[in-house]
């Protein structure tokens, strides 16, 4: 287990939206946080990266209390992407992929040959090495957030947390990611990401945990946890789950009326 959460409180300055939050994330596997917008999903995700301090409870990160490490502590082991913007200076996508680096070689010094090989096997692996030259803030949204993405993976993390990290992608963009999110697993890395999408749980999770109204309604296999009745109860709408035809896969689809699918 390399983070664990334990009765933990969220929220900002005193005002509490979230608590008794009990969760736990080991090595080697992708466990997706989904739930309705003002769920609790980023706050929860900025508390357990010490971003946000906790109102209550504890986070540990490898049986230590998180907020006792350093920001450049932080750096060698939790890997974080936000939700692409625009904040950057004009720096080119190779320069913003090589900021991963920081925790490596320092905040001062420059990067070597191996720095600027691991962001280009970042940006290759992503899709996206003929962006290595072009200006962050001249890019699509869908490309800064790959490239964002990229950043963390060249930043070579134990754990990496990623914010809604298909949001503003493509449905190839997407599937993309979801790939690489489960190779990196099966390299041995703990994974946390929130998503709005079902089915990019049923495509890469290995757990899921159902927030709403900031508290953990759920948490298990996407099979068990994500059912029509979850879905309905944390979006307010009728749904349908899924079974494809290789017996393996499933799809969440609205349920308009219509006859349910045979299962």
């Amino acid at each position: 287990m390399i983070l664990a959460a334990e009765r933990l409180d969220i929220g900002y300055r005193r005002t509490k939206i979230g608590h008794g939050i009990d969760l736990d994330i080991r090595e080697g596997e992708v466990l997706c946080l989904l739930g309705p917008n003002g769920g609790g999903k980023t706050t929860l995700m900025k508390t357990l990266l010490g971003l946000l301090p906790a109102l209550g409870g504890t986070v540990k990160l490898r049986g230590r209390d998180i907020a006792s490490f350093s920001r450049a502590e932080l750096a060698k082991i939790v890997g974080y992407v936000p939700q692409a913007g625009t904040n950057f200076f004009p720096f080119n996508v190779i320069d913003i992929v090589l900021m991963g680096r920081v925790a490596h070689i320092g905040l001062f010094a420059s990067p070597g040959k191996k720095d600027v090989a691991t962001a280009e096997r970042a940006l290759a692996a992503l899709g996206i090495a003929h962006l290595r030259d072009r200006v962050y803030t001249e890019i699509s949204g869908g490309e800064r957030q790959l490239a964002l993405i990229a950043r963390a993976l060249a930043q070579e993390p134990q754990l990496l947390v990623m914010d809604e990290p298909t949001a503003s992608l493509d449905f190839g963009n997407q599937l993309r990611v979801l790939d690489q999110i489960t190779a990196l697993a099966r390299r041995g890395m703990a994974v946390v990401l929130s998503t709005h999408d079902p089915d990019h749980v049923f495509l890469c999770g290995d757990r899921a945990a159902l927030l709403r109204d900031g508290r953990l309604v759920a948490l298990g296999p996407p099979s068990l946890v994500i059912t029509e009745e979850a879905l309905a109860a944390l979006y307010g709408v009728a749904v349908e789950v899924v079974e494809l035809p290789d017996h393996q896969t499933h799809t969440a689809v609205p349920a308009r009326g219509r006859k349910p699918f045979a299962r």
